[in-house]
């Protein structure tokens, strides 16, 4: 479990990009953190490696105030992936992968033989590993960059907006890889967007934050879809507009989901349990 307790950061320059933070993120669960650009989401992410320092306030970690670790190794312990997957251009996919598990003192050939199970694991084809990532796809290359996040088999996953510069249709396929990743591997994941459909996706827990690192509510996506904490929160999750209002009409036979200008949203199909589900 990590712990943030009255957590606040301010800047040198005077800015405050959190203020009082206070949450618990569940152990083996996906907690989203979502908000607009400049609310705090990524300062937040980046106090739970020590990338930045809290100003006061404690983070806990199971309990172990992270203040009184080593930093580097306190990073080494936790996985990172950020949007661009911030891979070094001159080693290969292979190398990229088993860079943590060295400086963690694996030999070279158990770090490789560690980086190309988890290409299998993230769903790259073993031909890519010799590839340098200037000759991969964006997808591929956020791909390699979760491998190198779960390298060192952390508890901990941060995830820094890691899908947001890849087109809708592979960002929908790293979304569901994730999701397959998680269910595998049971990790913490603590993930960063911008996007609240994504934030409702992936989210056993999703946290909105208003500016300055407040937060608005905090859920599962259901507790927040039916009951918005106030006016900020319904207009960010588009739950005062239309825009979440669907209604259902058959077509050929199916019934189709259409959304508030009628174009369709999915598919009900029956379940054996009786009931219905939106593909």
């Amino acid at each position: 479990m990590i712990t943030f307790d009255s957590v606040t950061k301010s800047f040198t320059d005077g800015t405050t990009a959190v203020e009082s933070l206070s949450l618990e993120i569940s152990s083996r669960t996906t907690t989203v953190i979502v908000g607009s650009s400049g609310c705090g989401k990524t300062t937040i992410l980046r106090m739970i490696n020590r990338m930045v320092d809290a100003t006061s306030g404690t983070i806990r970690i199971d309990d172990e105030d992270i203040s009184t670790l080593n930093p580097v190794a306190l990073r080494r312990r936790i996985g990172y992936v950020m949007q661009n997957s911030g891979l070094l251009p001159h080693r290969t996919v292979l190398d990229n992968v088993a860079t943590v598990p060295l400086l963690n003192g694996d030999t070279k050939k158990v770090a490789r033989q560690r980086a190309r199970e988890l290409l299998d694991t993230v769903g790259l084809d073993q031909a890519l590993a010799l590839r340098y990532p200037s000759q991969l796809s964006g997808g591929q290359q956020q791909r390699v960059g979760v491998a190198r996040g779960l390298a060192a088999n952390p508890n901990i996953l941060l995830m820094d907006e890691p899908f947001g510069a890849v087109d809708p249709l592979v960002r929908t396929e790293l979304q569901n890889e994730l999701q397959r990743i998680q269910r595998d591997l049971a990790k913490t994941i603590v993930f960063v967007t911008h996007d609240i459909e994504e934030a409702f996706q992936l989210g056993d827990q999703v946290v909105i934050l208003r500016e300055g690192g407040h937060i608005a509510q905090s859920g599962s996506p259901a507790d927040i879809m039916s009951a918005p904490a106030d006016d900020f929160v319904a207009s960010f999750i588009g739950a005062d507009r239309a825009k979440r209002t669907l209604h259902t009409r058959v077509l050929n036979g199916r019934t189709v989901v259409l959304d508030e200008h009628g174009t369709p949203a999915g598919l009900l199909k029956e379940v054996p349990s009786g009931g219905m589900d939106l593909r």
